[in-house]
């Protein structure tokens, strides 16, 4: 091997005269050519519990809309329903621009904590909601913390994982949102039940569920360090440099081999951060065919997802008559199914490959849902058969939906990881995700099944569409190193 491989990080260039140089590193390559070990499953378990606070907040928020319909203090409509549903929304959308911007800035262990304490002040402000515009307020400050985890979070973990393994890894990450999901179900079936809490704490006591769980999290990630990417194209090369070593002896301690694998080395201009000018021109004109791919995968899933998955609670109760306090029992079996999707298909988007697999799973739930609603519509299904069918349906959803916080996440140059992630996120989810809950919770309003079939057709053509896109423009970036996926904005030309 040579000089510049086995030497983690050199420098070369004048630094008088105002240019740093150049940074020469195989720190990427030594991350990448890692042995799943110990080090991944903790910094998943630490750093991807937010996708399960985040299952939880939804849950809850589906599950406990009865109860804030009958609430003596709230006394909520479904149309109110919905408006807290989009607040939420709109904070995320909201908080992940900005902590997105901050997190490429500033770097993602620094974000991640300022985000999971807003989360856990926001989240347990909302148990003590007086009235519609508090808990509103309070739903925007909670999705605020929760948008803000997600660009900090995801790209941490996309640049901590061995590339031959970041396709299943993301998507069952992504997956444990309805871990979260179930928690929040099962916790709804016991403190809703009027028999142990009075009505209106019982959905109080739901919210605090996020909050400790929340707390409990902030301990597993004071030992997770600083991405040494992130170090890297940072002009810290010295530190990024002492946190791979670091892992690499936590692996030899255990007795693990690292393979001693030839690694090209990354050639890098010292830069201290990212003009933002630089991040515009990338994600609009340089990438913009990426750009394209990834704001119709998040804006497709987002209408998806959360047109329906806000009101799930509304249509059980409006149209199947189901008990408030009993949604949670539909909501576990519709969790799983959830769930199973990302885990079960995840390794084919390393094997068969991201772009096949991104168009299979976002045509098949479209087609699906289209099936099944028309099926609603003409009051074929029983709300067993109903609950099946939405099982099947999002089994697939679960790994597209996943899939696109996969491809904006990896297709884009390290230095504006988390802030792309962040747009992507934040345009699709305000295009789908806040118009999709308040367009729901109108429909279902109406009384009328051809109303609501009418809103899943607008989710069934919107996965269609971004199946085609995707099939046509994705990228093939399974199996390949971030920086082959999407050269770093401060790549040094080779000599």
């Amino acid at each position: 091997m040579s000089e510049t491989v086995t030497s983690s990080a050199r420098r070369s260039g004048d630094p008088a005269s105002g240019h740093s140089g150049i940074i020469e590193t195989d720190l990427p390559g030594r991350l990448d050519r890692l042995p799943w070990g110990r080090f991944h499953t903790l910094i998943v378990a630490a750093l991807g519990v937010t996708w399960l606070l985040d299952g939880l907040e939804v849950t809850l928020a589906g599950a406990v809309a009865s109860a804030l319909k009958t609430s003596a203090v709230l006394q909520f409509s479904n149309a109110d329903v919905g408006i807290a549903g989009s607040a939420y929304i709109a904070g995320a959308v909201l908080g992940a621009l900005g902590f997105g911007w901050l997190t490429d800035r500033l770097g993602r262990r620094k974000l991640f904590f300022i985000t999971l304490f807003l989360y856990v002040a926001a989240t347990a402000a909302t148990a003590f909601s007086w009235n519609l515009a508090s808990f509103v307020l309070f739903r925007f400050l909670t999705g605020a913390g929760i948008g803000g985890e997600y660009t900090a979070i995801n790209s941490t973990i996309q640049e901590f994982t061995p590339a031959r393994l970041r396709g299943w890894t993301d998507l069952a990450i992504n997956g444990t949102f309805w871990i979260g999901a179930g928690i929040g179900a099962a916790g709804s079936l016991v403190l809703l039940d009027p028999g142990l809490l009075p009505p209106d704490w019982g959905w109080r006591a739901c919210f605090l569920i996020g909050a400790v769980l929340g707390l409990s999290i902030l301990f597993m990630r004071m030992w997770v360090p600083e991405s040494p990417r992130w170090l890297i194209t940072h002009d810290r090369a010295d530190e990024a440099k002492e946190v791979v070593e670091e892992i690499e002896a936590h692996f030899r301690q255990h007795g693990v081999e690292i393979p001693d694998t030839p690694i090209k080395p990354l050639r890098l201009h010292a830069r201290g951060h990212t003009p933002l000018r630089e991040v515009v021109h990338s994600l609009f004109k340089a990438h913009r065919s990426r750009s394209l791919v990834g704001l119709v995968l998040m804006t497709a899933q987002a209408f998806f997802y959360n047109a329906i998955f806000f009101t799930y609670a509304l249509v059980l109760t409006d149209f199947y008559h189901v008990p408030g306090d009993h949604i949670g029992w539909y909501v576990l079996p519709f969790a799983a199914g959830n769930f199973l999707g990302p885990v079960l298909l995840g390794k084919l988007f390393d094997v068969l490959g991201r772009r096949r697999m991104i168009a299979f799973t976002y045509a098949m739930s479209g087609v699906l849902l289209t099936i099944s609603g028309w099926m609603f519509m003409q009051g074929m299904l029983t709300v067993t058969t109903q609950t099946i069918a939405w099982m099947v349906i999002f089994f697939f959803a679960s790994a597209a939906a996943s899939s696109a916080y996969l491809t904006v996440s990896e297709t884009f140059p390290l230095e504006i990881r988390a802030l792309a992630i962040a747009v992507f996120y934040a345009f699709g989810t305000a295009l789908g995700g806040i118009i999709g809950p308040t367009l729901f919770g109108h429909l279902i309003d109406t009384h009328e099944r051809g109303a609501v079939f009418v809103g899943y057709l607008i989710g069934s053509v919107l996965m269609i569409a971004a199946a085609v896109v995707a099939g046509i423009w994705g990228v093939a970036a399974e199996r390949k190193s971030l920086e082959d996926v999407a050269r770093p904005l401060s790549a040094a030309d080779e000599d």
